[in-house]
């Protein structure tokens, strides 16, 4: 495993929690995504690190949920052998959401799990620059 990279906090209303972490944390946001986790439309604002390889926070919404439950966040990890991660992981007990899958408009392969207890896992590797 990489590192840790980041959270991801389920919210009802994207525009207005990311207000809140700007205004109250001086939060910058960074960019926005539009993607899917299990078939469910998802939409993301992700904001900038606060320290120098410190670990992203990022404000998640699923369209077709009006309200998350209180305490929903997804845990997010960077690895450089993401095949090998999704090979060992239901062995341990997790269940694969969404296989590995490139997604080369965040420059990254990415794959879902939920951990033993069901808890949502983002799992990335970094996406190859082509070489010049």
């Amino acid at each position: 495993m990489k590192h840790f990279s980041f959270t991801k906090l389920v919210v009802a209303d994207l525009d207005a929690s990311a207000a809140f972490y700007t205004d109250v944390f001086g939060l910058k946001e960074q960019y926005r995504v539009k993607a899917q986790i299990g078939g469910r439309a998802v939409e993301e604002v992700l904001f900038e690190p606060t320290a120098p390889g410190g670990a992203m926070f990022v404000v998640l919404h699923f369209v077709d949920t009006p309200e998350p439950v209180a305490g929903s966040a997804l845990a997010g990890f960077v690895t450089d052998e993401i095949d090998d991660v999704f090979a060992r992981a239901p062995a341990a007990g997790a269940t694969v959401v969404d296989p590995v899958h490139d997604s080369p408009e965040h420059g990254v392969r990415v794959g879902f799990l939920t951990d033993p207890d069901g808890h949502l896992l983002e799992v990335c590797q970094l996406l190859e620059a082509a070489p010049e």
